[in-house]
């Protein structure tokens, strides 16, 4: 009988001693730096972008990354941006494959396949699309084809507001009808 307790001492004893051995180390992928991870990553997830407290775009991406440094966030597989005017009402819509916005500034760059519908129906396309949130204004350097209800007109740079009222094109050709 004396020896039952001392035999349960002498497992739990063992047990113990089991337990302080070398730990598993989770591995660790050679190479790999965790500062070219995203702090953040999201899917299928929507972004506010406001000044003021004022709503100046929202952004829907299929995937969202927040990088720490440089301060930006990538966006892709398919984005859909609203912009909102001064007045808060929607002003135009861009769709494009990807994008990534500057954190420090709220700018967004649009890349692949760009389209922009404003509330009148004209319609930019381009393949690359930069929207200035301070200025409220879109420009690019690549070549641009807008179509509106009284034109169609293409060629290479392009500035406008985001509403695609008032826009330059730097190296134009194409069509104007005259009412």
């Amino acid at each position: 009988m004396r020896s039952r307790p001392r035999l349960v001492l002498l497992v739990l004893f063992w047990a113990l001693a089991s337990g302080c051995g070398e730990k598993i180390k989770p591995t660790v992928i050679p190479g790999l730096d965790s500062k070219t991870l995203p702090q953040q990553e999201s899917w299928n997830s929507t972004v506010m972008l406001s000044d003021s407290g004022k709503t100046r775009a929202v952004i829907y991406a299929g995937r969202i990354r927040e990088f720490e440094n440089p301060r930006e966030t990538l966006l892709d597989l398919n984005i859909t941006v609203h912009f909102y005017g001064e007045d808060g009402k929607e002003t135009s819509v861009l769709t494009a494959r990807g994008g990534k916005v500057d954190e420090m500034t709220n700018n967004l760059e649009a890349s692949g396949d760009v389209l922009v519908v404003s509330n009148d129906s004209t319609r930019l396309r381009t393949e690359r699309l930069f929207w200035d949130n301070k200025r409220q204004r879109v420009h690019t350097s690549d070549y641009v084809f807008i179509t509106s209800p009284k034109e169609k007109v293409e060629g290479k740079g392009l500035e406008s507001d985001q509403q695609l009222r008032n826009y330059r094109i730097f190296s134009v050709s194409g069509e104007s009808r005259a009412d």
